[in-house]
């Protein structure tokens, strides 16, 4: 059983995106859906393990591939709404210059142009993966960093600030293989750059923070 309610899907409202049809957002949205199933099947077949207060030795093995698996299948739910969650209809392509991610993008790159063109360049790396610019929280510094795997490549205890999936079921009904720059750049046309700058941790109190 769970010692906590199991987690619920989230609903977005993206229907109308520029370059992103509605066909592959439905297919995302129900990706999407499998690793929050997944996610509660697996934390359900946990807890079965720990009902007794232990981990018996002759339980290891499929006790430590059902947590190995959860790590894949939890970081894919919650990567995959930090990218629908920095999405919306009639978008930006960029932050006003004025902003606090805007400020920040030039403080951590010497510009804003150069910070995207680094982000743009992670999310062309050949490969499936993701594409996240991570806030230092003590300090306010962005870096851009390339994620495969869900799980592999996060940078501890730093905070998602702008999430891009690159994996190929997010652009292929729209672009051929060889098209992602097309998809990156229909990605940015459609960015809530409000989301984003809600995430920001170090801009808006100064100093670190632990909140999730």
């Amino acid at each position: 059983m769970f010692a906590n309610e199991p987690y619920k899907a989230k609903q977005f409202n993206l229907s109308g995106l520029k370059g992103i049809s509605d066909q592959t957002l439905e297919m995302h949205f129900k990706l999407y859906e499998g690793y929050v199933k997944e996610t509660n099947k697996l934390q359900e077949r946990i807890a079965e393990f720990l009902k007794d207060g232990k981990v018996d030795q002759e339980e290891m093995p499929l006790y430590s591939e059902l947590k190995r698996r959860l790590g894949f299948e939890f970081n894919g739910m919650v990567l995959h709404e930090y990218y629908f969650g920095n999405l919306k209809k009639n978008g930006n392509t960029d932050p006003a210059g004025n902003s606090a991610f805007y400020q920040a993008a030039e403080s951590s790159f010497g510009s804003y142009e150069i910070w995207k063109a680094d982000f743009v360049g992670v999310g062309k790396m050949r490969g499936v993966g993701w594409a996240i610019c991570f806030e230092q929280p003590d300090t306010g510094r962005l870096s851009n960093h390339w994620i495969s795997l869900h799980e592999n490549g996060e940078v501890a205890g730093y905070n998602p600030v702008l999430v891009m999936d690159v994996w190929e079921h997010a652009f292929l009904l729209d672009y051929k293989p060889a098209e992602r720059p097309k998809y990156i750049e229909a990605f940015f046309s459609n960015m809530d750059w409000n989301s984003v700058e809600g995430r920001l941790r170090y801009a808006k109190h100064g100093k670190a923070t632990v909140s999730r």
